[in-house]
Protein backbone atom coordinates (compact mmCIF):
# COMPACT_ATOMS: atom_id res chain seq x y z
CA UNK A 1 0.00 0.00 0.00
CA UNK A 2 1.78 2.83 -1.11
CA UNK A 3 2.24 5.91 0.78
CA UNK A 4 -0.29 4.52 3.37
CA UNK A 5 0.93 3.58 6.99
CA UNK A 6 0.83 0.55 7.84
CA UNK A 7 1.97 -2.25 10.34
CA UNK A 8 5.38 -3.93 9.49
CA UNK A 9 4.14 -7.62 8.59
CA UNK A 10 4.24 -10.49 6.31
CA UNK A 11 3.28 -14.28 5.94
CA UNK A 12 4.76 -17.68 7.75
CA UNK A 13 7.38 -19.31 5.69
CA UNK A 14 7.26 -23.21 6.19
CA UNK A 15 10.34 -22.36 8.09
CA UNK A 16 8.85 -20.75 10.86
CA UNK A 17 7.30 -23.92 11.75
CA UNK A 18 10.23 -25.53 12.94
CA UNK A 19 12.10 -22.56 13.82
CA UNK A 20 13.63 -22.61 17.99
CA UNK A 21 13.33 -19.40 19.80
CA UNK A 22 14.89 -18.13 23.23
CA UNK A 23 11.62 -18.21 25.12
CA UNK A 24 8.01 -19.48 23.87
CA UNK A 25 4.91 -18.09 24.35
CA UNK A 26 2.60 -17.77 27.26
CA UNK A 27 -0.26 -19.56 27.56
CA UNK A 28 -2.76 -16.72 27.00
CA UNK A 29 -0.91 -15.16 23.86
CA UNK A 30 -1.20 -19.06 22.25
CA UNK A 31 -4.63 -18.87 23.63
CA UNK A 32 -5.21 -15.86 21.24
CA UNK A 33 -3.22 -17.26 18.56
CA UNK A 34 -5.27 -20.86 18.23
CA UNK A 35 -8.61 -19.69 18.42
CA UNK A 36 -8.29 -20.75 14.34
CA UNK A 37 -5.40 -22.74 13.93
CA UNK A 38 -3.41 -25.68 16.18
CA UNK A 39 -0.43 -24.60 18.80
CA UNK A 40 1.94 -25.31 15.68
CA UNK A 41 0.22 -22.74 13.96
CA UNK A 42 0.09 -20.17 16.36
CA UNK A 43 3.91 -20.66 17.38
CA UNK A 44 4.60 -20.28 13.72
CA UNK A 45 2.88 -17.16 13.44
CA UNK A 46 4.79 -15.47 16.23
CA UNK A 47 8.12 -16.98 14.93
CA UNK A 48 7.05 -14.95 11.44
CA UNK A 49 5.97 -11.24 13.82
CA UNK A 50 9.64 -11.67 15.27
CA UNK A 51 11.74 -12.69 12.03
CA UNK A 52 9.29 -10.01 10.29
CA UNK A 53 9.93 -7.39 12.13
CA UNK A 54 13.51 -7.85 12.06
CA UNK A 55 13.62 -7.56 8.24
CA UNK A 56 11.20 -4.82 7.63
CA UNK A 57 12.84 -2.73 10.39
CA UNK A 58 16.30 -4.05 11.56
CA UNK A 59 14.55 -4.30 15.62
CA UNK A 60 15.04 -7.53 17.06
CA UNK A 61 12.93 -9.14 19.43
CA UNK A 62 15.09 -11.59 21.05
CA UNK A 63 18.76 -12.42 19.98
CA UNK A 64 20.49 -12.56 16.49
CA UNK A 65 21.83 -16.00 15.98
CA UNK A 66 23.69 -15.05 12.72
CA UNK A 67 21.13 -14.30 9.99
CA UNK A 68 18.46 -15.40 12.01
CA UNK A 69 16.34 -14.24 14.89
CA UNK A 70 16.07 -16.12 17.57
CA UNK A 71 13.04 -14.71 19.05
CA UNK A 72 11.55 -13.98 22.52
CA UNK A 73 8.15 -15.10 22.68
CA UNK A 74 7.22 -14.87 26.33
CA UNK A 75 7.06 -10.82 25.38
CA UNK A 76 4.39 -10.88 22.98
CA UNK A 77 0.87 -10.42 23.53
CA UNK A 78 -2.11 -11.43 21.73
CA UNK A 79 -4.29 -8.07 20.43
CA UNK A 80 -6.59 -9.58 17.76
CA UNK A 81 -7.21 -10.59 14.10
CA UNK A 82 -8.19 -9.39 10.92
CA UNK A 83 -9.87 -11.02 7.73
CA UNK A 84 -10.35 -8.96 5.09
CA UNK A 85 -13.30 -9.11 2.85
CA UNK A 86 -14.15 -11.89 0.75
CA UNK A 87 -14.47 -9.86 -2.28
CA UNK A 88 -10.86 -9.18 -2.21
CA UNK A 89 -8.57 -10.41 -4.70
CA UNK A 90 -5.86 -10.41 -2.24
CA UNK A 91 -7.01 -12.02 1.15
CA UNK A 92 -5.24 -12.11 4.69
CA UNK A 93 -6.33 -13.75 8.08
CA UNK A 94 -3.57 -11.59 10.18
CA UNK A 95 -2.81 -11.71 13.63
CA UNK A 96 -1.68 -8.72 15.72
CA UNK A 97 1.14 -9.02 18.48
CA UNK A 98 2.56 -6.67 20.33
CA UNK A 99 5.21 -6.36 22.87
CA UNK A 100 6.59 -3.80 25.27
CA UNK A 101 8.97 -1.23 23.33
CA UNK A 102 12.07 -2.13 25.59
CA UNK A 103 12.11 -5.87 24.58
CA UNK A 104 12.88 -4.84 21.17
CA UNK A 105 16.50 -3.28 20.40
CA UNK A 106 18.89 -2.46 17.59
CA UNK A 107 19.03 0.31 15.09
CA UNK A 108 15.52 0.77 12.88
CA UNK A 109 16.52 0.79 9.50
CA UNK A 110 14.25 -0.31 6.17
CA UNK A 111 14.43 -3.37 4.54
CA UNK A 112 13.58 -1.88 0.92
CA UNK A 113 9.90 -3.34 1.29
CA UNK A 114 8.46 0.22 3.33
CA UNK A 115 9.00 3.64 2.20
CA UNK A 116 9.56 5.34 5.39
CA UNK A 117 9.62 4.04 8.79
CA UNK A 118 10.09 5.46 12.28
CA UNK A 119 8.16 5.16 15.78
CA UNK A 120 5.28 7.87 15.65
CA UNK A 121 3.32 9.61 18.59
CA UNK A 122 -0.65 8.67 18.86
CA UNK A 123 -1.42 12.45 17.20
CA UNK A 124 1.23 11.71 14.50
CA UNK A 125 0.00 8.39 13.58
CA UNK A 126 -3.93 9.72 13.91
CA UNK A 127 -3.18 12.60 11.61
CA UNK A 128 -0.83 10.34 8.82
CA UNK A 129 -2.87 8.98 5.97
CA UNK A 130 -3.53 5.36 7.25
CA UNK A 131 -4.84 2.25 5.87
CA UNK A 132 -8.30 1.80 7.53
CA UNK A 133 -7.54 -1.30 9.05
CA UNK A 134 -4.44 -0.16 10.66
CA UNK A 135 -6.20 2.82 12.67
CA UNK A 136 -8.76 0.24 13.77
CA UNK A 137 -6.19 -2.11 14.78
CA UNK A 138 -4.50 0.86 16.55
CA UNK A 139 -7.71 2.05 18.16
CA UNK A 140 -7.98 -1.48 19.60
CA UNK A 141 -4.35 -1.47 20.74
CA UNK A 142 -4.69 1.65 23.03
CA UNK A 143 -8.04 0.20 24.45
CA UNK A 144 -5.99 -2.99 25.47
CA UNK A 145 -3.25 -0.38 26.51
CA UNK A 146 -5.54 1.23 28.88
CA UNK A 147 -6.61 -1.93 30.56
CA UNK A 148 -4.96 -2.99 33.52
CA UNK A 149 -2.55 -6.75 33.49
CA UNK A 150 -5.83 -8.16 35.10
CA UNK A 151 -8.45 -6.67 33.10
CA UNK A 152 -5.98 -7.52 29.77
CA UNK A 153 -6.08 -11.37 30.79
CA UNK A 154 -9.92 -11.01 31.12
CA UNK A 155 -10.96 -9.33 28.17
CA UNK A 156 -12.57 -10.81 24.70
CA UNK A 157 -10.70 -11.69 22.14
CA UNK A 158 -11.39 -9.70 19.17
CA UNK A 159 -11.70 -10.01 15.30
CA UNK A 160 -12.38 -7.58 12.46
CA UNK A 161 -14.32 -9.40 9.26
CA UNK A 162 -15.38 -7.08 6.19
CA UNK A 163 -14.27 -3.74 6.46
CA UNK A 164 -15.86 -2.24 9.60
CA UNK A 165 -17.25 -5.11 11.91
CA UNK A 166 -15.34 -5.62 15.60
CA UNK A 167 -16.92 -9.30 16.46
CA UNK A 168 -16.33 -11.30 19.78
CA UNK A 169 -14.33 -14.12 18.96
CA UNK A 170 -16.38 -17.14 19.97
Amino acid sequence: MPDVMVFPGGRVDPADARAPALTELRPETLHGLTRVGTPGIGRACAIAAARELQEETGLVLGEMRGPHVLPDLAVLDYLCRAVTPADRPMRFNARFLIAPAQAAHGKIHGSGELGEIGFYSVEAARRARMARITAMIMEEFLAWHALTPAKRAKRDLIRFVGRDSRRVER
